[in-house]
């Protein structure tokens, strides 16, 4: 029994009892009207509340005390019961957004490349074009990373590329800790499928929960094409600095691998041909990109609206037809990270309250509301900049894009600006975990392997935040003021 409550289960409880109290105390503190009433933005009661669930949310989420999405349900229940709105309406407004099926969609997708051997071929064949220089390895890895993590979870292109860069490090000799080229190596994968991640809303986890929350708050309804003019060239202008500060920080202590460039060929060349269950990923894989990039083009031929959900959830759904895949559903739902698409809905209920309650306006105005007055480049600048922050608080990309994108929306609302000018780099910025491993699974994938130290990725991200805060805000912009955002 004294084993049940000691250690870190002692410390959980704390934490549990401390973010009830701390629940409670904001909610009942009488606040005055200096405080409830600024410039325009009021703090309802109701929006009290609100802001007293997320409290309690965000002090368990940052510490862990709970699972994520487990948090999230709590939040979800404590919505209801101190009536910021019905449990039907909270419910609702998570587990009944389209994108809650975009989220299985992308990662039954995920599953099947990485069950079917594609991912695997891709990979190889890559890096069978980099050569045995470890520099250009490195900048392989990266290169994978960023192609692959457009379209697929970066979880699973952190899960696909770990055991290539593994097997490397393991023929080289390498010591783990001690290689900076293992340390670099390592990271590159973190790092390319975040910048990857950007590129697409398909790539990280808040770029939906952006694309959601901007079409229930604000109408806009943006497309796959509507988000990559601003996130692959954002992401295209980060492959390059990301590969120099690996090298700044981690210079690989040898400049060549023992294998060389042509054995690396010889390598992909030994592939046997392409498995019937790979042609089928290969073709749906195609066939998903096509329909999210061509939408709007048959939204004015069918005449219907063709959210980003749609075209993923008949197209993986076709895999399971009779004759199509050899791979069972029940192998392809344990791929399926179901406590993070509990988190996503469940986070979406808890920012749409946030935002119904006034509670997100409030919060806008004492955050960022004096930006209003500020050149536009400087306004994009600042939100990168506050998100950045923000990241390094709270321990995961999901829960920065629940709190942040609402907030955002409130903002451009509240000081007159295109929701999406500010809400996009808002979003983008969410998903750029480069100092905390913490932040994302897609770290601790590679960190599992010991080749590098939480410090490693730490020191060297803080740049790297830095120099991305820089090249999301000014990519944005240049290509907003050529589009009429700016």
């Amino acid at each position: 029994m004294n084993k049940i409550f000691s250690g870190r289960s002692n410390v959980n409880l704390i934490v549990l009892i401390a973010a009830i109290f701390v629940m409670f105390a904001f909610m009942k503190i009488p606040l005055p009207d200096s405080i409830t009433r600024i410039n325009g933005a009021e703090l309802s009661l109701s929006g009290q509340s609100a802001l007293a669930v997320l409290l309690f949310a965000l002090i368990l989420w940052m510490t862990e005390a709970l699972p994520f999405h487990i948090t999230g349900l709590i939040g979800v229940f404590l919505l209801a019961v101190f009536k910021v709105g019905t449990f039907k309406e909270v419910v609702r407004a998570g587990f009944g957004n389209h994108i809650f099926i975009f989220f299985i969609g992308v990662l039954i997708l995920s599953a099947f490349i990485t069950h079917s051997g594609l991912g695997k071929r891709i990979s190889v064949f890559l890096l069978s074009l980099t050569g045995n220089r470890t520099s250009m390895v490195i900048l392989g890895f990266l290169i994978i990373g960023l192609i692959l993590s457009m379209w697929l979870t970066n979880l699973a292109v952190a899960a696909m590329l770990m055991p290539l860069a593994r097997s490397i490090l393991i023929e080289e000799g390498v010591v783990p800790m001690k290689s900076k080229f293992g340390k670099a190596l390592m990271i590159s994968i973190c790092w390319g499928a975040i910048i990857g991640g950007i590129a697409a809303p398909s790539g990280a986890g808040p770029n939906p929960i952006a694309v959601g929350f901007l079409k229930e708050m604000a109408n806009i309804n943006v497309n796959f094409i509507g988000w990559m003019k601003y996130g692959v060239p954002a992401s295209i202008l980060l492959l390059l600095p990301t590969w120099g500060i690996l090298l700044l920080f981690f210079k690989p202590e040898m400049k060549y691998l023992k294998k060389s460039g042509k054995d690396l060929k010889e390598e992909f060349k030994k592939l046997p041909p392409l498995s019937r269950e790979e042609k089928v990923t290969l073709i749906i894989f195609i066939t998903t990109v096509f329909l999210w990039l061509t939408t709007p083009l048959f939204e004015k031929m069918l005449k219907i609206s063709i959210p980003i959900s749609m075209p993923v959830l008949i197209t993986t759904s076709i895999f399971f037809f009779p004759k199509v895949s050899t791979i069972p559903w029940k192998k392809i739902e344990t791929e399926i990270s179901w406590s993070s698409i509990l988190l996503v809905v469940s986070g979406i209920s808890m920012g749409m309250m946030l935002y119904k309650a006034g509670a997100a306006k409030w919060l806008a105005v004492i955050l960022l509301g004096g930006i209003g007055s500020f050149h536009p480049f400087v306004q994009v600048f600042l939100v990168v900049l506050m998100v950045s922050v923000l990241k390094i608080t709270f321990s995961s990309n999901t829960v920065t894009a629940t709190i942040v994108i609402p907030i955002m929306i409130a903002l451009a609302q509240n000081i007159g600006v295109e929701p999406l000018a500010i809400t996009l780099p808002a979003a983008i910025t969410a998903s750029m975990a480069f100092i905390l491993v913490t932040s994302s699974p897609t770290n601790v994938i590679p960190y599992s392997t010991g080749y590098f130290a939480i410090k490693d990725m730490a020191v060297a991200g803080i740049l790297m935040t830095l120099v991305a805060s820089v090249i999301v805000a000014l990519t944005i912009y240049v290509v907003g003021s050529f589009t009429g955002l700016y």
